[in-house]
């Protein structure tokens, strides 16, 4: 095992130790832990260890997932000669300021004055903790109550995982700034590529390298989903609209960043179609001429002739261009992407109805 598989699978070890192993530990020593005077006892609190259990682990695996296929991915535009040379040194400094982003100090002391500052205080205190007793805090009249098991999970085991998920945010954010930059570059896109994209097929790939942090996204909305039909009532049925909003929200921003290369590809289309159009008129006037109109040498035989392969390569190459995409992913990669976002719901189906069904 190489240093960064080991340092990120020591990461996805210790981490949830730190959040919550004190959790346990502390709910128990309070009374907490099954049962007692709260609603919600901790270990039948389903959202937090699906919180801290699942989707932070996905956060923290998904950054090797990521950075093994994106370094690939930038390395394309080379390899396929997609970028000129009088637009490499643009190109380079792209790459260079993504880097130097993606390792800025300050951005991560920023994000970090953003979780408890806002992340806590406001939207956790006030939005997302539950309206019932818990084994982290009890409704008052002042306020919520945090016990001393909440002040861990509000002030240490929260903040990491915000921090967790804000710095996806933001690396998302330069990806989307690195793939703009390069938009703004006229690539030489062939519009008979047979990856019908003109060659930028290869960016229907890296929406992949974010599976895990689409189900991180999708566990952690089960979770909360989960704690409001178990313990205030709800139905799935109630949350058809939150989970479309979550699903489409997440397309946009893995798939989103990909549509700056649109306007290229819908001019490489429309050049193409004219270009390999007028090239067709040509061939087919002179075969017509040789082969219909008497122009063919007499000793030369139809059957066997490169000309009648040649003029059925031509119709591919006009097809692949007439069936170009503007985009550079396919349908499938819309399909898969929303069913990875809301397999981990499926088990929330058994609310609605028995195992047996």
């Amino acid at each position: 095992m190489n240093l960064p598989n080991a340092l990120t699978v020591g990461r996805i070890a210790f981490t949830p130790l730190l959040v919550w192993l004190p959790l346990l530990v502390l709910s128990g020593l309070e009374g907490h832990l099954l049962g007692g005077s709260v609603a919600v006892p901790f270990l039948l609190d389903v959202e937090v260890h699906i919180r801290l259990l699942v989707a932070l682990p996905l956060l923290i695996g998904a950054e090797l997932v990521v950075h093994r296929r994106m370094r690939p991915v930038v390395q394309q535009f080379l390899e396929r000669n997609l970028i000129p040379e009088d637009a490499m040194t643009r190109f380079r400094a792209a790459i260079e300021s993504a880097s130097r982003l993606r390792n800025s100090v300050l951005a991560e002391v920023l994000l970090i004055a953003f979780v408890y500052g806002v992340g806590v205080t406001i939207l956790w205190r006030h939005f997302m903790a539950l309206d019932t007793a818990t084994w982290y805090a009890t409704p008052s009249a002042g306020g919520s109550k945090l016990s001393i098991a909440g002040m861990w999970f509000g002030y240490v085991s929260i903040p990491v995982f915000q921090f967790l998920l804000l710095r996806w945010y933001f690396r998302l954010f330069i990806w989307a700034r690195f793939l703009w930059q390069v938009s703004r570059i006229e690539l030489r896109l062939v519009p008979s590529h047979p990856d019908r994209a003109g060659g930028s097929g290869f960016l229907s790939f890296t929406v992949y390298a974010f599976i895990p942090l689409l189900m991180a996204h999708g566990a952690l909305l089960a979770g909360n989903l989960a704690n409001r039909i178990f313990y205030l009532g709800a139905a799935l049925p109630d949350f058809k609209v939150e989970i479309a909003v979550v699903v489409s929200f997440l397309l946009c921003v893995v798939l989103g960043p990909l549509l700056v290369f649109t306007p290229q590809l819908a001019q490489a289309k429309r050049v193409g179609r004219r270009e390999y159009g007028t090239l067709a008129e040509r061939y087919v006037r002179d075969f017509d001429g040789k082969w219909l109109r008497g122009g063919a040498p007499a000793d030369e035989p139809l059957v066997g002739s490169a000309d009648i392969q040649s003029l059925a390569d031509l119709g591919n190459s006009l097809e692949v261009v007439r069936t170009m995409r503007f985009v550079p992913f396919t349908w499938e990669a819309i399909v898969q992407l929303a069913a990875v976002t809301l397999a981990p719901m499926v088990p929330l189906l058994l609310t609605m109805m028995p195992l047996e069904e």
